[in-house]
């Protein structure tokens, strides 16, 4: 894909990732196989208090062609076709899930050196219509993001976003929720050495008058070893180790206290993902 601003996605997910990504209080174990043809055999396993779930999933890459195919614990399957790259710049996606007959759904995705456009319509008489677009350039990207459903005529999603990008930081605005809620997120790379990162993201709820702000840090003890905390204005308290014992294959183990009920038990998430 050529350089540019992006798709909408893109925008505040630096911030997102440093702040969310990784955590978790739920026990989840990953096995990653590959045949001699080079199919990809996924399993995972999740273990919510006294619920487990579990998947197993599949993936073949063709030249420019991957399929990925997916059953759940409720044999629900699912596969995605992604095609990348037919034509400079372009992806196409078609996903459905058996047995919904109302799951299907095509989605294109263009980058531009100046834009990144996002398309999606569903499979169905009555579909759901969904468009994302960014202009601006590596520095400067201001988009929207729309969902229109044809049965009722309404819109069920407008969002839109604004993403500053310098050498080491990113900063970004985004009113979603059809303008209900406002959100500010800041992410700044301290350290390259050290893969050492700060950021906050402010949300301001519009109807309910309520504020959420989150700040967080990560740090690499060494190489293979990375460490993340955070800490919200509710006085949740957040942290996580993560090592790579061996390449691609990770273990992670994060807890999350009260600060303002320290009586109660800690939640403590573990994920193992092993890879070949």
């Amino acid at each position: 894909m050529v350089k540019g601003p992006g798709l909408y996605s893109d925008i505040g997910k630096k911030a997102r990732d440093l702040l969310y990504k990784d955590y978790q209080a739920d026990h989840k174990f990953t096995v990653t196989t590959y045949t001699s043809t080079g199919v990809a055999i996924t399993s995972t396993g999740i273990k919510k208090g006294e619920l487990f779930l579990a998947d197993v999933s599949t993936q073949l890459k063709n030249k420019n062609i991957t399929t990925d195919v997916k059953v759940d614990t409720n044999s629900n399957l699912l596969t995605t076709v992604t095609v990348d790259e037919p034509a400079p710049g372009l992806k196409t996606i078609f996903s459905f899930i058996i047995p919904d007959q109302r799951s299907g759904k095509v989605e294109l995705q263009y980058q531009h050196e100046y834009a990144g456009i996002s398309t999606s319509i569903g499979l169905t008489a009555n579909p759901s219509v969904n468009f994302s677009g960014v202009i601006g350039n590596n520095s400067l990207a201001v988009g929207t993001d729309l969902s229109f459903d044809t049965a009722s005529g309404n819109f069920t999603k407008f969002n839109t976003g604004l993403n500053f990008t310098h050498s080491d930081l990113i900063a970004s605005l985004t009113l979603n929720n059809k303008g209900d809620t406002l959100t500010a997120s800041y992410y700044h790379y301290v350290s390259p050495l050290t893969n050492t990162s700060v950021g906050a993201e402010f949300s301001h709820s519009f109807s309910s008058n309520e504020n959420t702000l989150t700040i967080g840090t990560q740090h690499a003890l060494d190489p293979l070893t990375n460490v993340k905390a955070r800490v919200n204005n509710f006085g949740r308290a957040s942290a996580l180790i993560q090592h790579e014992w061996r390449p691609k294959s990770l273990f992670t183990i994060s807890g999350e206290v009260d600060t303002r009920a320290i009586e109660k038990s800690a939640k403590i998430g573990l994920a193992l993902a092993l890879k070949p």
